[in-house]
């Protein structure tokens, strides 16, 4: 794997990844209602790629998502998420940028997308895009735009991300959605909360992914985004064909 990438804890991967190849078509990499709008931070963590023509593409094939619940990203917007990572772009633009693709990714599959946005414990903001309804342009320059600032805490979002997943499986019985906490810090979860937490995940069957963005440290063994997730890897640079590639081929 390329130097600014590592993972482990893979488990429950789905489909077969059948195309990573460069190209010119940021409309692939984020959904298109972005592509031609003039986003400065946006646009420029795809920048150096783009110019030179390499946005990594991806198709993959595999097992069919129909019934499957929610993608919900959960995006930490914390102060430290404001520092500079490679080509002086910030690791929120990485994150969000992120984001973005899954909404794509996600709406491509039928599924219904939630962009959380979090910081401290009193500070979240909810996107919500369901499948089969317009994606407004409004709606996603909002979410790309807004940062709360604060400290961090993992315990909100995830509440809200369990709740929203076990409202769409009793208002119509879909299951296994996927949730992704991207985030440069490591926070203090309870012994009582992860108890509850782990109840809900196991009733709901879905997977919670997670990027430590710029920060390899959030990822240690033994840390608590460690022992949340099924799935964690360490990023630093959101170009690297083989760290995108395996994030979108696993959900």
């Amino acid at each position: 794997m390329a130097g600014g990438e590592r993972a482990r804890k893979v488990e429950n991967a789905t489909g077969e990844l059948v195309g990573v190849t460069l190209g010119n078509d940021l409309s692939r990499v984020i959904p298109s209602e972005l592509s031609g709008l003039g986003l400065p931070e946006l646009r420029a963590v795809f920048a150096a790629r783009y110019a030179a023509g390499e946005l990594m593409l991806y198709d993959s094939r595999g097992e069919q998502s129909t019934g499957r619940g929610a993608v919900i990203a959960c995006v930490d917007t914390s102060h430290s998420m404001y520092e500079a990572g490679p080509g002086g772009v910030t690791r929120e633009a990485w994150a969000k940028a992120c984001a973005l693709a899954l909404l794509d990714q996600a709406r491509h599959a039928g599924r219904d997308f939630v962009g959380i946005l979090f910081s401290a414990a009193d500070k979240i903001q909810v996107f919500r895009f369901p499948a089969g309804r317009p994606v407004g342009t409004d709606r996603i320059l909002d979410f790309a735009e807004t940062f709360l600032g604060g400290g961090t805490s993992y315990q909100r979002p995830l509440i809200t991300a369990g709740e929203l997943l076990e409202q769409e499986f009793d208002d119509t019985a879909r299951a296994r959605g996927d949730i992704v906490l991207i985030t440069d810090d490591d926070c203090g979860v309870t012994e009582e909360w992860m108890r509850g937490w782990n109840d809900i995940k196991h009733r709901l069957g879905f997977r919670i992914f997670g990027v430590a963005v710029g920060a390899p440290r959030a990822a240690a063994a033994g840390s608590v985004l460690e022992a949340l997730c099924d799935n964690l890897r360490s990023v630093e640079d959101f170009t690297d064909v083989h760290a995108a590639a395996d994030l979108f081929r696993v959900i």
